[in-house]
C-alpha cells in the first residue's frame, strides 16, 4: 500500500515509468521558480507520481490524500531513479539541496508539512551535470547551476545577472509595467537581474490586492506596490497588511503610461506613423489619459488596434538613456532602493 512507503525498501518495490530528460527539465524548473512552495512543490511532485508511477496504480485524486513525507519520497525516488537510468551516478553530495532549502526559508514562511517537502534529496548535483552545456535557460535554472560553485552566490548573480536568489518582489497592475520597469531599471543603475528584483503584472487593480494578501501571508522579502491614481480603494484595502518594509506607490499622474516622456512615445511611434510628429499636429489630448490617446491615435490614422503590450515592447526598443525616463520613473527607482537599504 502506498499508505506504507515511508521506508526504502517498500519504495524499491514500486514500478515506474522512467521520466525522459524534458520531463526532468520540466519537473526541477517548476521546483525552482517564484512560488509559494507548499503550491509548487505538491503540484510537481503530485504530477511526477501520477504521470510515471506504475504499480501500484493510483487513481490521481487518490494522490492528494497521501501524506506530504510520502509524496516527497514516491517523487523523489522517481525523478532520483530517472536520472540514474540517464546514466548519472547519485552519491551523497546534497550540498545543493541545503542551499535551496535555505533560500526557500529565507524567503517564504514554511509550515511544518512544507518543510517536509524541502526535506528532499533530489539529486540536483546530477541534474546540474544534465543541463550544464545548455545556454537558453531560464533564470531560475541559471542560479541553480550556479549553486554548484563555491563562490557567493550574491556576487556570482550581480556578475551574471540570472536574478535569484530574490531580494524583493514589485507587485504591479499591467503588463506595461512588466514590460518597462526593468528596461527604464537598467538605464537608472537599477539591472532587475542583477539585483535580485522579480516584477509581477496581476492583472489589474482588484488583482494586486489579491496577490499581495497572499504575499503578506507567506514572503519575507519586501513587496514594492505600485498602483495607478484611480486605485486609492484598493490602497485603503492593502495598507492595514502592509509590513514595515513594504512599499506602496500612486502614479501621481494617472496611469503608468502617463509617465511616459512625450519624446520616448513619438520614437515609439515612428515606425507606424512615419515620423510625423504627435505634438505638432495635436494628436494628444493631455485633459485624458495617455493610453486612451493612442487608442484614438491609432484609430484616427488607420493603423491595427493598439495593444498596451506590443505598445510596451516598441517603447523598450527605444529606451537608450536616462533622458528617456520621467522625473516620477526615476523617484520610483529610488523609493525602491531606499526600500531596500532598510532590510
Amino acid at each position: 500500500m502506498l499508505t506504507n512507503m515511508n521506508r526504502c525498501e517498500n519504495l524499491e518495490k514500486i514500478k515506474i515509468k522512467h521520466l525522459t530528460k524534458e520531463q526532468l527539465v520540466i519537473s526541477i524548473d517548476r521546483l525552482t521558480r517564484f512560488k509559494v512552495p507548499e503550491q509548487k512543490y505538491l503540484r510537481v511532485f503530485k504530477d511526477v507520481i501520477s504521470s510515471a508511477l506504475l504499480e501500484p496504480h493510483i487513481k490521481k485524486n487518490e494522490v492528494d490524500k497521501l501524506s506530504f513525507e510520502t509524496i516527497r519520497e514516491i517523487s523523489e525516488y522517481i525523478i532520483n531513479s530517472s536520472l540514474e537510468n540517464l546514466g548519472f551516478k547519485l552519491d551523497d553530495d546534497y550540498v545543493i539541496n541545503q542551499k535551496i532549502y535555505d533560500y526557500e526559508n529565507s524567503t517564504f514562511v514554511i509550515d511544518e508539512n512544507v518543510n517536509e517537502l524541502l526535506k528532499n534529496r533530489i539529486h540536483y548535483k546530477s541534474f546540474v551535470k544534465l543541463i550544464e552545456n545548455e545556454n537558453d535557460l531560464p533564470f531560475n535554472l541559471k542560479w541553480l547551476r550556479a549553486l554548484v560553485l563555491n563562490c557567493d552566490i550574491i556576487e556570482e548573480r550581480k556578475k551574471e545577472g540570472f536574478k535569484y536568489p530574490l531580494e524583493k518582489v514589485i507587485l504591479a497592475e499591467g503588463i506595461t509595467e512588466e514590460i518597462l520597469l526593468p528596461a527604464f531599471g537598467k538605464v537608472c543603475g537599477c539591472d532587475f537581474n542583477k539585483k535580485g528584483i522579480y516584477i509581477i503584472s496581476a492583472g489589474g487593480k482588484n488583482q494586486v490586492v489579491k496577490y499581495f494578501y497572499e504575499f503578506a501571508q507567506n514572503l519575507k522579502i519586501p513587496v514594492f506596490i505600485l498602483l495607478d491614481n484611480d486605485a486609492k480603494n484598493n490602497y485603503e484595502q492593502i495598507l492595514p497588511r502592509l509590513r514595515s518594509f513594504d512599499k506602496i506607490h500612486i502614479v501621481n499622474c494617472g496611469e503608468f503610461e502617463d509617465l511616459l516622456p512625450l519624446h520616448l512615445v513619438e520614437k515609439a511611434l515612428n515606425s507606424e506613423l512615419k515620423n510625423i510628429s504627435i505634438r505638432e499636429n495635436g494628436d494628444i489630448n493631455p485633459s485624458i489619459p495617455m493610453a486612451k490617446n493612442l487608442e484614438e491615435l491609432f484609430k484616427k490614422r488607420g493603423l491595427h488596434e493598439f495593444k498596451k503590450s506590443e505598445f510596451a515592447k516598441d517603447v523598450k526598443s527605444q529606451i537608450t538613456s536616462i533622458d528617456d525616463v520621467s522625473e516620477e520613473i526615476i523617484q520610483i527607482f529610488t523609493e525602491l532602493s531606499q526600500a531596500q537599504q532598510k532590510i
